[in-house]
Formats: structure tokens, sequence, C-alpha cells
């Protein structure tokens, strides 16, 4: 099936525009990991991403009726960036539709090639639609991001370079998976040529679109994606994209969030570049894989798609890498209320640092201490510093992957509060000025908030974690009330951290 492709990536017109990329061996993770990696650079494209193969490709065969009229496009980035400099090099006209939320250095680098833009919506979705009536109403092409067999053979030529650049044997290529363009185009001309060579995609576990369609054996629509990798927050993966990948892709990886952080620092420390976080989702996955597989002396690539990102999130991912790389752990603790017990604890944490110490009263019998702790053999030392507390007598729960503790609670002050009807529900909205005003208006007036925590990560989504008091006999009105709101949210009543440190 990947045959007909074949001849398409041979001839995809993609270098009037985009540069051969360097493989470049990684030498910090080769030695740490066992086996010789090498990363795929398509960061340093002219628009520091891969998306400008597809879309120069698609765009150098449309025909000159197509070319007179002009071309549109949806896209919150990479894509927007590659169609804005394809159009300028081609001399055609092109609308781009952007999500509101958008970052102004994205708009503006869109706006610099001679794009029109058009702000619409919160998220992409809303911006495909805005971008379908535009191209109807006004006979514009659309250049869909992944979903175009002239898009997948572009992305496709990776692939031909990969194979081109390193002439040994090839254990496995790992690839991002957002809509599934450029895991066909690799795929499909990897298979054809190598079938023995694995395809691994990996996509992050909050936005598994390929991973929960191969498990159902058709497309699945996801009911909501995680935005940390924005680059690949797709809810459903591409038709033709799927096909392709049903046949040629070996397996799908998903990972955290905290791992991708670490494998963006892994990144820097090899090459000193800073990718974004899809870019970094292969070199997650490849770790993922060698820690599950034990693979050793093999040789393994990663393609690090993009390096687009907005400097202030380097805070969150800086806060997130320690975890992500196993070299720290997050500790709930109870300890008991009594003269010298906090000294004594300390004790038993010995001459590991201390990233995070948070104490409070909890009542004459106990406190609780919220811990952050350096780890320099990864989860076996966790394991083991648990299992020393446990046997000391003090109760402890693991943190390190609980999303809630990680955003909001570790930021928090104050203590436990006796709450009558106490619910606890955890937010992702859009990120823009007078946000936050509109998310407090729409609830506020309806229910006593009783706990609130916000904190601006950096990104283009709030998060927010909410208490509100809420009689039994009005929880179906809130239910009601939260699908219409239409954020993504999260019930965090049953959560330990709740428990430990606020309920």
């Amino acid at each position: 099936m990947p045959d007909r492709y074949i001849d398409k990536i041979l001839k995809a017109r993609v270098y009037d525009v985009a540069r051969e990329t360097p493989l470049e061996r990684a030498p910090l993770l080769s030695a740490r990991l066992g086996n010789q990696v090498y990363l795929k650079r398509e960061d340093l494209q002219p628009v520091f991403s891969f998306k400008l193969r597809g879309a120069y490709n698609r765009m150098a065969h449309l025909s000159a009726g197509e070319r007179g009229r002009g071309v549109i496009a949806a896209s919150a980035g990479n894509h927007a960036q590659g169609v804005a400099l394809s159009a300028q090099r081609l001399g055609i006209q092109a609308v781009i539709v952007m999500p509101e939320t958008t970052p102004s250095i994205k708009v503006a680098s869109v706006r610099a090639r001679g794009a029109e833009v058009v702000l619409h919506g919160d998220a992409y979705d809303e911006a495909y639609r805005r971008a379908v009536d535009l191209a109807q109403q006004r006979g514009l092409t659309f250049i869909h991001p992944y979903d175009d067999p002239e898009v997948i053979a572009g992305q496709g030529t990776i692939a031909m370079e990969i194979l081109r650049q390193h002439r040994d044997s090839l254990h496995a290529i790992f690839v991002p998976v957002g809509g599934g363009g450029l895991i066909a185009g690799v795929a499909a001309y990897v298979k054809y040529l190598y079938p023995e060579i694995r395809v691994v995609g990996v996509e992050p576990d909050d936005a598994a679109c390929l991973h929960a369609a191969l498990q159902a054996g058709e497309r699945v629509v996801l009911p909501q994606v995680g935005i940390f990798a924005d680059g690949v927050a797709v809810r459903q993966i591409g038709e033709e994209p799927f096909r392709i990948a049903r046949t040629c892709v070996d397996e799908v990886v998903t990972v955290s969030t905290d791992e991708i952080c670490g494998a963006l620092k892994d990144v820097f420390d090899d090459t000193r570049s800073i990718v974004e976080p899809a870019g970094a989702l292969a070199v997650a996955g490849l770790k993922r894989y060698v820690e599950r597989e034990g693979v050793e002396g093999q040789n393994l690539v990663a393609i690090n798609s993009g390096a687009n990102i907005n400097f202030d999130r380097l805070r969150y991912v800086a806060e997130r890498a320690e975890v992500g790389e196993h070299r720290e752990a997050l500790l709930a603790v109870t300890i008991p209320e009594r003269p010298g017990s906090f000294l004594e604890f300390c004790r038993l944490i010995g001459h590991r640092g201390i990233t995070e110490f948070n104490y409070r009263y909890a009542d004459a019998r106990e406190a609780h201490v919220f811990a952050g702790v350096q780890l320099q053999r990864g989860e076996r030392e966790k394991e083991e510093l648990i299992g020393l507390l446990r046997e000391q007598g003090y109760a402890v729960t693991d943190m390190t992957g609980n999303e809630m503790a990680k955003s909001h609670v570790r930021y928090m002050v104050g203590g436990h509060a006796q709450v009558a009807d106490e619910i606890l529900y955890r937010f992702e909205f859009p990120e823009r000025p007078g946000a936050l005003l509109r998310f407090l208006s729409r609830i506020g007036g309806r229910w006593n908030i009783s706990l609130f925590h916000y904190r601006n990560h950096g990104s283009t989504y709030g998060r927010v974690l909410v208490g509100m008091q809420v009689p039994e006999a009005d929880r179906e009105r809130l239910r009601a009330f939260l699908e219409e709101l239409n954020y993504v949210y999260w019930e965090e009543r049953g959560n330990p951290a709740y428990h430990l440190f606020l309920g």
C-alpha cells in the first residue's frame, strides 16, 4: 500500500524552500541510555518546524487557477508559518485562520511573511471550521495540515534524508504524532525500503488519538486533549494518515507531560538548542521505549519536529523536567505532632537535596509535610526512600504523578478547612486578556467559592483549582452548568492531595 507514496516522496518539491537538516548524534543521551541516539534536527528549518515541507509541496502542485484565487489554512503556529512562507515564495495570496489564543509572536511571524491573519475562536477546531467557511465563501483552496497526500509526501522526505544520512543499520525511528501527516510519510517510505526498521509513533498520554484509533480499529474522536504539547493536540487522527499507519506503523508509545519536559532538557544538554514540547516528544518516547524493552547497543533516531516555543513557557518546563527525568520525587508525609518529630523526619531524608518543603500543622496528633527530594538513582531510589519512611512508621503518599499536587497544591498556602458541601474541580481554559474575569463571573454568581488557586504557567491555557459549596440537591444543576461552560475540567474531591493538605 505505501508503494504509491515512494514516487511522490522522491519527486516532492520541498527543497525550493526547505533545507536538508542534519542527523546529529546525541552523545550525552547515547551514553546514558547505552544506545546510539541520533536527532533529526527539523527544528533548524527556516520556520523552525518540519511543517514547511508538506505545506510547500502541496502548494507547488496547485493549478494556475488555484494559485490565482489564493489559499487558506487553519493553524495555531507551525503549519501557519509553513503556508505563509510557501505562499510568499510562490507568489500566492494566503489567509491563515488562527485561534484568538495564539501567542502574539506567532501571529506577528505569519503577518511578516505577507499572509492575511484572521483570529477566530479559542482553539484549533473553531479556527478550522471558520477556515472551511471562508474557503467556500472566497473560493480559496484549503491547505490541510496533515490529511492530504501531497502534504504527507512532503513530510516523507525526512525519512529519505535519514536513510541517506545513516548508512548503518537502524533499529527504530521515533516520530511525534499529531494529525499523522509526518508519521504517515516517514512510515510509508521506511517500510517500503527497510521493513525491518521499527517506526514508532509517540503521543502525549492526554492527546493520544492514533493510539486510541489503532486500539479501536477505526478513527475515534477524543473527548478532550491536553494542550501542553500544543503542536500535536489533535482530537482525531487524519483519515489518510490512519490508513497508512494501520499497515506501516509498528506501535505507538505514550508519554507524560513531565517526561516531555525531561526530554526537552535532554535535547538542550546535547545540542544547546531549545525545542518545543511537540519537538521533544520523540525523544521522550525513545527513552520510554529503551526503558521498557531494555535494548542496548542499537541505533535509534528521534525526529525533533520543531522549536516554536514561547520563552515564558520555559519556567513551567524547568519545574517539571526533574520529575520527568525521575530525578525528583514529590512526597506527602504524615508525621506525629510532637517535639523533635520534624527533625527526625529530616534526618531520614539524609543528605539528599531538598527542592520543596512545605509543613502544615494539622491537629494535636499529626502534621503533613509536602516534600520535593532530589534523586540520583531514579525510580529505584524513590521506592527505597518511601520504604525507609514507612518502616519508621510514617504514612507516605507518592505525589510525583499527581497533577493537582504539582500544578496547585505545592504553591498554595493555608491548610485544612471544614467547609460544608465543598466539591473541588480543576479547570483549563483559554488564556487571554479577560479570560480569568470571564471564568469567575460565570462561576462565582451561582455557588459560593470556598477555595481558588490560579497560576500563570506561561502557556496558552490557564489552570485553575476551584472549591465550591454545592448542596447535594444542587449537584445535577452544577453538572449541567459545567457542560454548558465548555471548559476542560476534572473532579478532584477524591484526590489524596486534597484530603492531606486542603480538605
